[in-house]
């Protein structure tokens, strides 16, 4: 039930933390799980709670690891969390086409299909 622009943003988070960041296989799922916070926080009207997250983990990390990670991520991207998404320029752009509906269909889920790309 989370916004599209907070998928885009969990992985902009992800991706510029891990440019700078080494993390162990065991703790990828943890700044995934971290990232999506940290977007929820900044797009979302409802935030999930940390204890929703853990549930999500399989209880494979514990609250004070979840909180360690937010600030290993945020001090990380110097507190930098307002950045372009494809879905913000991708909406801009068929507003400002007037486009239909279709080929916003299709516009979303070929953007969608980036986010796993290299």
């Amino acid at each position: 039930e989370l916004l599209e622009e907070t998928l885009f943003l969990t992985v902009n988070i992800i991706d510029r933390f891990l440019a700078r960041e080494n993390v162990v296989r065991k703790k990828l799922q943890l700044a995934g799980v971290t990232a999506m916070l940290l977007a929820c926080k900044y797009e979302e009207v409802s935030v999930p709670v940390v204890e929703d997250l853990i549930l999500i983990c399989d209880r494979a990390y514990t609250r004070a690891d979840i909180l360690e990670m937010e600030r290993r991520i945020v001090n990380t991207l110097n507190f930098n969390m307002s950045v372009p998404t494809p879905y913000c320029f991708m909406r801009r752009f068929l507003k400002a086409a007037q486009s239909e509906k279709k080929l916003e269909l299709l516009s979303f889920f070929m953007i969608e299909l980036s986010l796993v790309e290299y």
